[in-house]
This record gives C-alpha cells, structure tokens and sequence, in this order.
C-alpha cells in the first residue's frame, strides 16, 4: 500500500485499516518510524468532508512544528493553532494544539471543539510525566463517546492495556498496533577516557582488574581526580564518518559552554555560506538580536558547523538552528532533551552527556523511555545503515547493571498519574449530577490498572476521598453552596490554574481596587517559576505595590497565597514593561534567557486569555485588553502573539 509516494510499512497498513473500520488506534514504534504518516492519512481522510481533527502535542514547539507543516500541506486556512498565547483561527477544519488546551477545553465542554472526527495525541507516553500525566487521562476521559483516538507512543510494553482501558470506557473498539523494529538499527556504545568508544562489557573489565583498582585506591590516597571523560575527544573520536551528532545535555548553560569549547578546539573547516544563511534569516528580526549573547556565541560556532539548541533561545534563533540542521549544515549540535520530543531531526549518531539527570527534586538515573525517547534521533533512515549511539561514562560512578538495563531495551510501561484538580471538581460540580460525577470518576486509567474489567466496582469511599476533601475546601472559600457552584465558582471552572487565587481577584469587587500594573504585577507573581540561580537588578518600590499588599493581605485566603512572595521582585520586570521598555530593555534587568523571559510574558497572557473567557464584566475586560496590548508591545518582532 501506498500513501503520499510513500511505500507504507505493515504497522501504518494496520493503523490505517482500523482507523477505516471507524476503531481508535494506539499506535506503539519506535521513535522515527514513520507513526506521524498514519496522522496524515487521517486529516487526508476527512479534508473533504464535516468532521474536524485535533492535533494535541505535549509541548508548544512542537505544535508551533505541526501548524507549520499542516499549513504548507493543507492550506493555512485549513489550519489553527492554540496554545494559551496564541490562536489563530480556531474554526478550522484541522486544529493544533497543547494537551492542555484540548483538555481544558474537553473538561467545560467548550463550543470551539464539536463535530470531532479524530483527537491525535502525539507523544501519548507523557500519561507517564507525574506532574502532567493527568492531563492525557482526563483528555481521554471527558472526550465525548463520538470522538475516535490515535495515540502515537514511543514503543510502550502495556500498550494492550492501554487500548482495553479505552475501549472499556468509551465503548468502542480499540485496536493496538506495535512495531518493534528499528528502520535503522541502533548500536549503543559507551565512551571511557582509557578505551575511548567502547562497549559496556569492556567498560566492565576495564574497572573490575586489580590494577585499575590499586590506581584508584592511590589516587583517593593522594587526593588525586579520576580522569574524566571530555566531549572533545569524543566529538575528534567520532570523526567524520559518524556526524552528524546531536550532543545531548541536561543543561542549557553546558549546550553553550560545550559549543564554544569546541568551536575553539578548530576541528572543522570554516564554512563561509553557513553564515550567510544564519543572518538571512535574522534579516527580519529586530537588530537587537544580533547583540545577544547566545547570538554572538552562536556566530563564532555555527560558521565551523557547531551550534547549541535549547528552550532559553528566542525562537528565530531555535528556527534558524533547527533550518541549518535539516540542511545538513551543523556537524555538531548540542541541545538539551526537548529536541528529542516530536521534531523529526535525525543524525547519524546520538550522544549523552550523562546518562542521569535533575528532575525538579533529586538526581536520577534516566528511565528506558527518556533513554529511547534521545536515543531514538540516531539513524536517518534512507541515509545510515546504522544509528550510533554513545554515552560518557564516569568510572567512580560507573554501575555496570543499572547502565545495563537503561540501555539494553525499552521496557518502561506507562502507568496512571490521575489526580483530581480544583479545576476538575469545579467543572465535574458545573456540568454534571452526583451519580456522573461517581462514573466519571471510576474511568481514571488508576481504576483500570487496579480492578481491570472490574473498574467499575472501585469501592466509593475510596473513590470519592479526595474529591470530597476538595469540595471542603471549596464550600469553606465560597465556591461551592448546596451543591451548585456559585458565581465565583462558575468563574474559577473557566481558569486552569491558580483557580482559587485568580477567582478571589478577578470574581470579587477586589479587582476593582487594581489598576493595570497592578493586574500584570500579580499575574507575574502567579505564573513566576523561582530558581536559585535566577538574578534580578534592584525592584521598583512604588506606592501601588505597596497597595497591592495592603488589599491582597486583607483576604484571607490571598493572605497566605506565598507565590505574592515574589512581587517585588517581578516589578524588576512589570513597572519598566508597563512604562514602555522594550524586550531587550528588560533583558538588561535579570540574568533570565531570552526563552524564559517570554515563557514569562506568554504565561501572563495566557491567564489574561482564561480571565476573559471567564468574566462577563466588560470593565474588567478592558483593563486586561490593555495589559495585554503591553506585553505584546514588548514582545513585537521578537514572538508572534
């Protein structure tokens, strides 16, 4: 069978036959065999008639990637983007988005999402992430019975189970479809400083010798450093014939240090044409850019074909990069982990930095599916024969069986990370009776893998524990009375975040008390993600800020709020943006890179989109209109809004 010039593979002739008997279809491969073509047959399928598709994408740049390439196939009028910041043309017949926003939308039954064919979650196996997982469920779950499902999985070992738990509560047939070979096979190596690219058996006998053990053991006497491995030599191992590479960290700090060191190091021939297509496709932006540091740095490296990638550039930069790639310009790139989700860049061969990672608590080992997840871009099919892939290994901290089952093969399975959110017993509350609201809750993927065909049975008092302890809290904040919501109740079932803080501001006559700095200053303090390394020049001490807390103190509940902790410091930011400062202005004021700066401005107007949907009052509406003609003051030219 043939599809778009396309000789399909027997998995995408099994999808695709499911999908014309009108079945959902999970979808398990490997990454870059080829599972988005079966996402395509199914926008191809319905371009001509009624129905409409959702493309969900667990992060923007990959929906920005997707609305970019459905537009240059189907026709920019065929296709809308939302993510939070952005929305463009929300009646199409193809619309991309965040997970988050399908499920936001799903979950209040919002006017925007009717006449479904199909719901594509891309990246499905982020039901495992613990902090986001839920978000696929109650996608899932809140999906009318009508709506049909591809969820397109990295290879997941209980994909059966998956595909049962669907079926079993959305009532329709779910087929499971698994490939578990590798168009281009991968061959996982290992660096060490003493036997350079190796195996992990090697590895192992290498540290495990008396000899090797008397050297650390005079060494540690001696207070002298085990050698350790450096990307350098790697990178002059490597040699030609296995770039390109894509240099894998978990540190935006070190993809930049790591570029310079080896642009320094004068491997590679100066290639002249790089640049002139590097600066081409600034021509537009702002000349301010080209005074940025990572734009400086990128201009020393990216003329010997070496550059850096991750999500604290500005995204002309991130496009440009990602341009010079899929040209076949970059030899070497080094990117932190969000280039391994979704965006079809392949190479020759695959590094790691580290085969640990921080994940917002501790250290830990990567699980086999990040490992999968990065491994996966080596190997272009149609190109290799082969995908290489090498991570460094420290031999003090070398532990043969846990690197062993990392890399031997992907068998991490995805399990439920369902939890019930203010947001979900608001809207469950808003749209539904006591005896739905029991269903609703006996469909989570945890009730499946606990009871199975028996999820069902899940004994109330379990099941209702915590949405009961919610609805406490809830009562007690004047959200909810005699089982209805009440109007700051209904307005909070319309905000996805901070629903108890925006509600006490923006549903009360508190907002009327706030002027438009005010409003950006606490919605800044809301969405502001604090780090230890994060530096601020000297805050704006007015009299407004000190009104600010004057009116948040005398609510009891925004009294405690301790994300109001950081107001003064985000008036660094919000009193120059509200006074007309510029983005490079305001770069001057704080050591945040580029990217967070503007994750910081579209997190505000993303709340400055929920607010409006939620309010009917129109003076309240104004005021936020005009915040966010502000913001998108200052982000003109740099981020399209």
């Amino acid at each position: 069978m043939k599809f778009k010039d396309f000789t399909l593979d027997k998995f995408q002739e099994d999808a695709i036959e499911a999908i014309e008997k009108n079945n959902s279809v999970v979808v398990s491969a490997p990454t870059g065999s080829g599972k988005t073509l079966i996402a395509d047959y199914i926008i191809d399928k319905h371009r001509n008639d009624e129905k409409r598709i959702i493309y969900t994408a667990p992060i923007k740049a990959l929906s920005n990637q997707k609305y970019k390439d459905f537009s240059e196939e189907y026709g920019a009028d065929k296709v809308g983007l939302m993510t939070g910041d952005i929305v463009i043309n929300p009646q199409a017949k193809v619309l991309i988005m965040t997970t988050e926003i399908y499920r936001n939308m799903v979950i209040s039954k919002d006017s925007d999402i009717k006449n479904i064919a199909y719901v594509i979650f891309d990246e499905i196996h982020y039901i495992n992430d613990i902090e986001r997982g839920y978000v696929w469920e109650e996608s899932i779950i809140y999906s009318e019975e009508t709506v049909r499902f591809l969820c397109l999985s990295a290879t997941i070992p209980n994909a059966d189970e998956f595909s049962r738990w669907i079926q079993a509560i959305k009532n329709h047939d779910v087929k499971t479809i698994t490939a578990t070979k590798r168009n281009v096979p991968l061959q996982h190596l290992f660096y060490d400083y003493e036997l350079g690219i190796t195996t992990l058996d090697k590895i192992k006998a290498a540290v495990e010798t008396p000899q090797y053990r008397d050297i650390v053991r005079k060494k540690r006497q001696q207070k002298e450093e085990i050698p350790v491995p450096n990307h350098l030599e790697l990178i002059q191992e490597l040699g030609t014939e296995k770039l390109p590479c894509l240099y894998f960290n978990f540190s935006r700090k070190a993809c930049q240090i790591k570029a310079k060191e080896l642009a320094r190091k004068g491997l590679f021939e100066r290639n002249p044409d790089i640049m002139r297509i590097f600066n081409k496709a600034l021509e537009e932006a702002p000349p301010e850019v080209n005074r940025l540091a990572s734009t400086k740095l990128l201009k020393e490296t990216i003329v010997q074909g070496i550059a850096f990638h991750h999500a604290g550039l500005l995204p002309v930069i991130k496009g440009a990069v990602e341009d010079l790639f899929g040209q076949g310009n970059i030899r070497v790139l080094y990117t932190t982990e969000t280039f391994a989700v979704g965006i079809n860049m392949p190479a020759k061969t695959v590094c790691f930095d580290s085969l640990r990672k921080y994940d917002g608590w501790n250290f830990r080992n990567l699980n086999t599916k990040e490992y999968f997840q990065i491994a996966g871009r080596a190997g272009r099919r149609g190109i290799d024969t082969v995908g290489y892939v090498v991570s460094l290994i420290y031999r003090p901290t070398f532990r043969y069986n846990e690197i062993k089952e990392i890399t031997a093969k992907d068998v991490e399975p995805i399990k439920s990370q369902f939890r019930l959110s203010i947001n979900s017993v608001l809207n469950l509350i808003h749209l539904h009776t006591p005896k739905e609201i029991e269903h609703i809750l006996r469909m989570s993927f945890f009730s499946y893998q606990k009871f199975g065909d028996e999820y069902a049975k899940v004994p109330t008092k379990v099941l209702l524990a915590r949405y009961n302890n919610i609805v406490r809290q809830l009562k007690k904040y004047g959200y909810v009375t005699d089982g209805m919501l009440t109007a700051k109740g209904e307005f909070s079932s319309r905000i996805f975040a901070d629903e108890i803080s925006i509600g006490e501001i923006f549903a009360t006559d508190l907002i009327q008390e706030i002027e438009e700095y005010q409003v950006l200053l606490t919605l800044a303090a809301l969405v502001y993600e604090p780090r230890e390394t994060n530096k601020f020049k000297k805050p704006f001490a007015t009299d407004q800020v000190r009104i600010l807390k004057n009116i948040l103190h005398k609510n009891d509940i925004l009294s405690k709020e301790k994300k109001f902790l950081n107001l003064d410091i985000m008036t660094t930011l919000i009193y120059p943006l509200y006074n007309g400062q510029n983005f490079f202005d305001l770069m001057e004021l704080t050591n945040l890179l580029e990217g967070d700066l503007i994750r910081l401005f579209t997190q505000i107007l993303d709340r400055i989109g929920q607010i409006k949907k939620a309010t009917t009052d129109y003076k309240v509406i104004n005021k936020l209109n005009n915040c966010r003609t502000i913001i998108e003051k200052a982000l003109e030219g740099i981020y399209l809004v």
